[in-house]
């Protein structure tokens, strides 16, 4: 995205039969142009019927898609025995599809949280006025992979140092962030970052801080690569490092 952080311009919203999408005129880029868009088959995803691709959709196939039984702000509840952990990457589209392919992953599904405003929607958080991040919630099951496991999983499919930033996506709803659901994530996830930066040689801007209220997004956001076939945003290799 190309919006330029402190200018103020006037938001256009356009009905597309089911959504809206938001844009700012002269500078919505074609990334955000192609996010406002649902895809046009949920029906048949190309993946699914992609040459040597079976595999792979079978595997994701096997996550689900109600971590902690999300809402509208409403209270998260995992399922018993599992735990919950909340990442901002940028695209929240890639984000969800990286973890989808991670160990130990059950559920996931795509919001908004760490803003200030009630029932946001993707055209509101795309005006980079409710404060919200792009975010992917994560239920898991500890019996089989640890939260320093996923950690790892977030340092290696975004670049943490890039401020309000990922690739071409500009704005404070792409922040490298993490949620934490306790103090013990907390102490994993500072001393993740603090690795991360070691092995970079560069500053790591990730943000830590208590989960909030989270709002699960629209319906067209959930589980959007597996809808579509695509792997959209995650930073180069970041798939292969899963092995997918």
């Amino acid at each position: 995205m190309v919006h330029t952080l402190g200018m103020h311009h006037s938001v256009v919203c356009i009905t597309l039969s089911l959504l809206v999408a938001c844009s700012t005129p002269a500078t919505v880029s074609s990334s955000d142009r192609a996010r406002a868009m649902p895809p046009q088959s949920q029906a048949a995803p190309p993946r699914a019927i992609a040459a040597g691709a079976a595999g792979e959709s079978k595997a994701s196939a096997r996550v689900g898609t109600d971590p902690g039984h999300a809402g509208a702000g409403t209270p998260l509840s995992p399922s018993p025995g599992n735990e919950l952990a909340a990442f901002s990457g940028g695209c929240f589209w890639g984000v969800e599809d990286v973890f989808r392919h991670a160990p130990g992953v059950v559920a996931t599904a795509v919001g908004y949280t760490g803003g200030h405003t009630d029932n946001p929607t993707y055209p509101s958080v795309c005006t980079h006025s409710t404060g919200h991040a792009e975010t992917v919630l994560v239920e898991f099951d500890p019996k089989r992979t640890g939260y320093d496991k996923l950690l790892a999983v977030f340092f290696e499919s975004h670049d943490p140092t890039t401020w309000n930033r990922q690739g071409p996506d500009l704005g404070d709803q792409y922040r490298s962030a993490i949620f934490t659901f306790s103090d013990e994530q907390r102490t994993l996830a500072e001393r993740a970052k603090a690795s991360a930066q070691r092995h970079l040689g560069r500053r790591v801007v990730t943000l830590i801080g208590p989960i909030g209220r989270f709002w699960k997004a629209e319906k067209y956001h959930q589980q959007y690569d597996e809808k579509t076939g695509r792997h959209s945003c995650p930073l180069p290799g970041a798939l292969d490092k899963q092995g997918t």
